[in-house]
């Protein structure tokens, strides 16, 4: 059975909570004295262990310190985004939404012909021997999915109205990535290069995770912000200056579809992602 707590003190213990979560799973990061990268398999092997076991520590805030009016209409598990209903969707809509935004990307990807390395299943076997490809592409969107929204945004949304903690969590999960400009300074980038790279990071993860957030509280599934997470972290933030490297008839058709690819998702954002078509039953952000 929950622990329930007072109204009186709701929003300050989930605050704080949030707030510890925050920067214990990024100083779970550091608890490994060692010089070696962070792209070192003996380093990337020790942070999968800190940050599985903030996966099993994350959910204990949750269920202790959410109120038994939160639960009036739906369960801790549904609050968090687990259900079946509506997986599918979940599973393939919001992934088909991020890719319209990445619409300028992918066709560079389609121009070079970098497209049909998807088509080889030796690709994807020697991607998944990759331990590099697997923190990117698995562990870190899982873990960050979990923990900043699956067992955060229920306790923000205690306190919070839901349009506020589409911004109020993200910016925690921004501050979380500012933890590179350490990795920055210890690789050699002076102290104006790594802030300015650092702070670059910290705004893109704070637009990305309110993108995220806004999936999870509308579609009411985990799997929704995870697949535009593993997408997005597949094709990194996109580099202008390369469409310059193609011809001219090919540069024009990019450039459309970086606007083109805008308009759409902006055009789509709130009609795909319509709590009727994922059974999201607690619209809480509707």
């Amino acid at each position: 059975m929950c622990l329930f707590i007072t109204d009186h003190n709701t929003c300050l213990y989930s605050g704080l909570s949030c707030i510890f979560l925050t920067f214990t799973y990024v100083g779970s990061l550091y608890i490994w004295r060692s010089q070696l990268s962070r792209d070192h398999p003996i380093t990337i092997k020790r942070r999968f262990f800190s940050v599985f076991c903030m996966m099993m520590i994350a959910p204990i805030f949750t269920y202790n310190l959410v109120k038994e009016e939160t639960l009036e209409r739906g369960s801790l598990l549904e609050y968090m985004g687990f259900r079946f209903s509506g997986m599918i969707s979940a599973l393939i809509i919001p992934l088909l939404l991020t890719a319209t935004l990445f619409l300028g990307p992918l066709t560079m990807h389609f121009f070079a012909g970098t497209w049909k390395l998807y088509m080889d299943p030796v690709i994807w076997i020697l991607s998944f021997q990759d331990l590099v490809w697997l923190r990117n592409h698995i562990m870190a969107p899982i873990s960050e999915e979990w923990v900043f929204r699956s067992c955060m945004m229920p306790l923000l949304l205690q306190c919070l109205e839901p349009l506020t903690a589409v911004f109020t969590g993200p910016f925690l999960f921004g501050i979380a990535h500012f933890h590179h400009l350490h990795e920055l300074l210890t690789g050699g980038h002076t102290i104006r290069s790594a802030f300015f790279t650092s702070l670059f990071q910290f705004s893109f993860t704070t637009v990305f995770g309110a993108y995220s957030a806004y999936l999870f509280l509308r579609t009411g599934h985990f799997f929704a912000p995870l697949v535009a997470h593993i997408f997005c972290n597949h094709l990194g933030f996109p580099n202008f200056f390369e469409v310059l490297r193609f011809p001219l008839m090919q540069r024009i058709v990019i450039v459309f579809n970086y606007f083109l690819g805008l308009f759409l998702w902006v055009y789509w954002l709130v009609p795909l992602t319509s709590p009727f078509i994922y059974d999201n039953r607690l619209e809480l952000l509707t």
